[in-house]
């Protein structure tokens, strides 16, 4: 606590009125100067007893506590900070400063050190330094001291973000002369669209391999893809090939470079999103039905399908007398839709349709090819598939997972799944849009009353009728896939017949089933990240044993056992030690997931550069210095509105800031001595005028 004392005006009158009186008195004074008239100096004795009465001077005496200047510490321990000595500098200094600052008396140090843990979006230097002076009074700061390797990602555009922190000096770890090799990703798209080809631009910054030639790997999820050469130093176009709806990982690899400070950056991960274009469905009904009503709507209301809908009313075996030129029926364009465009389509669909001399033999050849090749179609079978005219008994046969016995049953049942069925994505679970996940074959959904008795050739049977009889098949073959539906009487459950039952969802999932989405795979592996937490699920027909191997980001290996957990899933957790790529297999399954940022910012570029926050410190009117080569600056204290660096030192300014604890106010002169000096200069004045 410190004693200080001064004097204060408090004024009886506004100090204009103030400035009038002395006015009006020192122009009497003068008057009377001119005029020689006697008593002059007790007159003027009496004009300044009377200013000084009206100023009413105060002797102030003020008890003052000093408060102490703050200067923040803040310290980079991040990845990019693991590179040569620059850890062991950035302690070094920091120690040495911490000891240093703490002598100094009026002085608070605030330090933060910035790990690893903290640097998720990068090095976050500023925001550190915000966080740690947010409760600081801009006066009472005395500046702020950086130590990093300058590999900052947060530097503010609008430097007024951090003026209440300065003076900022910069103390820089690492050697300015270092060189990197470097892959960059400058442009990648987050989506494209399945079967298409994506453009990813790249860049492989090394000054000393300029304009060389060198290869680049490709791989997606975890699987080689290609390799090719890109020029270094400028942008390059690699064009990859989506196969598959959902995030595929593409991670790019290329060799090291003659200089490297880390291979962390010789590869990136690229994540894009696989989603399909507008599907084109191609319905071909028989007769006009129910069931087809039904499956129309389905189609129709997804707004990412386009449907292309023919239904054959008037066949070329079917005459009458009606003119054709009093016909509005179109012809059914079998050979545009069959023969040209046919690989325009994603899925064919056939609705109770049977051989009515309108396809010929070599365009259902042509559909046996477009599935071989990687189509689609669904077959809901009506009765007409038990008789001669069967599109079993067309070169569709070699696709068809189902034979018709000939026999159709109409009596009530209600359909169960099978074994598979049980595991299948397709049947595990349905939903419909009054009710939560339920299981067909549940007694409250209705019944169906025709089934169309066939032998299963191959494929899975997932839904079973009449005597445990197949109702509803899926098979794959060649690069397709076909689904049978061995009853046109799915449209019950459309109407609530009996309770109802998932029809929309049943038919949702065959399609997408068809088109190859990846949530109803049944084998299938997948992955994802809560929270540095890796959730892993393994769905399969067949019983699912022994563990899932996953290799670490870093190449370590490790098993992980798996829990069944009833519906053909068995999961997994555990911790990720690392962040980066990490690889999953069990058995001829695989998948990758990602565990943090798909390319950190902080193994980014790790060169020690003051580029980055040399305009900040300049701004605020510090410094940049380069500890390896400079050393460790000496601190001093200069007082506000002085220099705050010089060649070999930093400044931190000296603030004086203190608080008030006491305050004693008594009157310079007292009143009664003030009114005595008063009367006494008047009356001298009256009696020197007097004689």
């Amino acid at each position: 606590m410190i004693e200080a004392t001064g004097i204060d005006f408090n004024p009886a009158f506004p100090w204009w009125v103030l400035m009038a009186l002395v006015a009006a008195g020192g122009a009497i004074l003068l008057a009377a100067v001119t005029a020689h008239a006697r008593g002059i100096w007790w007159r003027a004795t009496l004009l300044g007893v009377g200013c000084l009465a009206l100023l009413n001077l105060t002797l102030v005496r003020e008890q003052r506590e000093y408060q102490p200047d703050v200067v923040a510490l803040v310290v980079d321990h991040t990845a990019s900070q693991q590179n040569g000595d620059r850890l062991q500098q950035a302690i070094g200094a920091s120690e040495h400063l911490t000891a240093r600052l703490k002598r100094e008396r009026n002085l608070e140090l605030r330090s933060i050190v910035i790990d690893e843990n903290d640097a998720t979006e990068g090095t976050r230097i500023f925001d550190a330094l915000r966080e740690v002076l947010s409760d600081v009074s801009p006066e009472r700061i005395a500046g702020s001291i950086i130590i990093t390797d300058g590999q900052v990602h947060d530097v503010p555009e609008n430097l007024d973000y951090v003026a209440h922190a300065g003076p900022i000096h910069v103390l820089l770890t690492g050697d300015p002369t270092e060189l990197d090799r470097r892959l960059v990703i400058e442009q990648a798209p987050s989506y494209a669209i399945v079967g298409d080809t994506a453009k990813i631009t790249v860049r492989v910054e090394d000054t000393e391999a300029e304009g060389e030639v060198i290869p680049i790997t490709v791989s997606a999820d975890a699987v080689g893809m290609l390799q090719t050469d890109i020029k270094v130093g400028v942008a390059n176009e690699i064009e990859i090939l989506l196969d598959h709806e959902g995030v595929t990982a593409f991670a790019l690899q290329i060799d090291a470079g003659s200089s490297e400070l880390t291979l962390d950056n010789n590869h990136a991960v690229v994540l894009i999103n696989g989603i399909r274009d507008r599907l084109r469905v191609m319905l071909v009904s028989g007769k006009p039905s129910p069931g087809l009503r039904t499956m129309r709507n389905l189609l129709k209301a997804d707004p990412a399908v386009d449907l292309v809908h023919f239904t054959v009313l008037r066949p070329p075996n079917k005459q009458d007398l009606t003119p054709v030129s009093e016909l509005s029926l179109i012809p059914f364009p079998s050979g545009e839709l069959f023969s040209v465009n046919l690989q325009k389509f994603d899925l064919v669909i056939f609705d109770r349709y049977h051989r009515r001399g309108i396809l010929p033999s070599a365009y259902l050849t042509n559909l046996v090819n477009y599935v071989l090749a990687g189509g689609a179609v669904l077959d809901i079978a009506g009765p007409s598939f038990a008789s001669p005219l069967s599109l079993a008994s067309t070169p569709l046969a070699a696709i068809l997972p189902a034979r018709p016995t000939g026999k159709v049953h109409e009596i009530a049942f209600r359909p169960q799944l099978s074994e598979k069925g049980n595991r299948h994505p397709v049947t595990t679970t349905l939903s419909r849009a009054d009710s939560e996940e339920v299981t067909v074959g549940d007694v409250s959904w209705g019944r169906w009353f025709r089934l169309i008795e066939a032998e299963v050739v191959r494929g899975e049977v997932l839904m079973r009728g009449v005597g445990g009889s197949p109702l509803l098949v899926l098979d794959r073959i060649g690069e397709g896939r076909v689904a049978q539906l061995l009853s046109d009487q799915s449209w019950l459950w459309a109407r609530g017949f009996e309770g109802g039952g998932p029809q929309q969802d049943l038919l949702r999932r065959l399609v997408h089933w068809l088109m190859k989405q990846p949530d109803l795979e049944e084998e299938f592996l997948s992955a994802d990240v809560v929270q540095q937490r890796i959730n892993i699920t393994r769905r399969s027909l067949a019983p699912i044993n022994g563990p899932v191997t996953v290799v670490e980001p870093d190449g370590t290996r490790m098993d992980v056992a798996l829990a069944d957990v009833g519906k053909g899933q068995a999961t997994a957790a555990f911790s990720a030690s690392t962040t980066g790529l990490y690889q999953l297999q069990h058995g001829e399954q695989s998948a990758v997931v990602m565990v943090g940022a798909a390319n950190p910012l902080e193994v980014a570029d790790v060169r020690a550069t003051d580029v980055l926050v040399a305009p900040v410190a300049a701004s605020s009117g510090g410094s940049v210095v380069w500890l390896e080569e400079q050393g460790l600056p000496e601190v001093r204290r200069p007082s506000a509105g002085g220099d705050t660096m010089g060649p070999g030192w930093i400044g931190l300014v000296s603030n004086q800031q203190y608080r008030v604890g006491g305050l004693v106010q008594a009157p310079l002169l007292p009143h009664f001595l003030l009114l005595v000096l008063l009367l006494a200069s008047a009356f001298m004045a009256w009696r020197a005028e007097g004689r």
